[in-house]
């Protein structure tokens, strides 16, 4: 037996963890909604994580964290919450009601007519096209 090894805790120094500046998160988070408003990156339907990543000049992992953490949301549920409020947007404009429920889908960035109805209906808890019959 080695008589110099010496406990992991006594070689690692004991991390603390940073407390949390709300206030900054809170800035980074606004100006993330406010970008996504602003340049609808979400219409995009190819749009990854990193690609918005390099848009807003935040590294990946931390815009990860921001979303994941902060907003307790997946990646793909914060975007497709822009998608369908853009839907839902359309589907309100009376000049827009020659345009398709497949159409609109596209539109707003989903690729498939299963995820876009089932995104939409959790998002309002009614079909795309309940909603364009109540809305207009």
């Amino acid at each position: 037996m080695n008589s110099d090894l010496k406990p992991f805790s006594d070689t690692v120094p004991i991390q603390k963890n940073e407390p949390l500046n709300l206030d900054e998160k809170t800035e980074e988070i606004q100006a993330l909604k406010d970008y996504m408003q602003e340049k609808e990156p979400y219409l995009d339907s190819s749009l990854t994580i990193q690609d918005l990543s390099e848009q807003v000049q935040i590294p990946v992992k931390d815009l990860s964290t921001l979303i994941n953490l902060y907003m307790d949301k997946h990646f793909f549920d914060f975007v497709n919450e822009y998608r369908i409020e853009k839907a839902m947007q359309i589907l309100r404009d009376p000049d827009q009601k020659k345009l398709t429920v497949l159409e609109i889908l596209y539109k707003v960035g989903f690729n498939s007519k299963s995820s876009f109805n089932t995104s939409f209906k959790k998002h309002t808890g009614k079909t795309p096209t309940e909603y364009r019959k109540q809305s207009l």
